[in-house]
């Protein structure tokens, strides 16, 4: 009879030691680390755009009423009330909302935090 060669024995790759972490017999399923937010950083860059946008906005509002009112009556400016209004309006708008956003947030006031306010990349 012919002699059968040995077979090498596959390695068990399975037999890690696997880490569980053990459960509380009250457990329901929830934990409380999973309704906790991380602290957000500052977007300084976003909020430094929000008040640019604010301010250019509230001076186009003010430009534009000032010229659509009369006030201001250089021929030059006469035709340019609306547009001053709506683009101000356009900026403003934003602006406002992200300064409210950041104002709240700097504050602490319950419910407002500063990832709310998208960030530049």
């Amino acid at each position: 009879m012919p002699k059968v060669p040995k077979i090498p024995k596959a390695k068990n790759v399975f037999k890690h030691r696997r880490r569980f972490i053990e459960l509380h017999d009250d457990d329901n399923g929830f934990s409380n680390e999973q309704f906790e937010r991380p602290p957000s950083e500052i977007p300084y860059k976003s909020i430094v755009l929000a008040i640019f946008l604010f301010v250019v906005g509230s001076t186009g509002i003010i430009i534009g009423a000032l010229i659509e009112t009369g006030y201001i009556q250089a021929a030059d400016w006469l035709d340019r009330g609306m547009p001053f209004l709506i683009l101000g309006l356009i900026l403003f708008i934003p602006g406002s909302y992200h300064v409210y956003l950041a104002w709240y947030a700097w504050h602490n006031t319950p419910g407002y935090d500063f990832g709310m306010i998208p960030d530049l990349d």
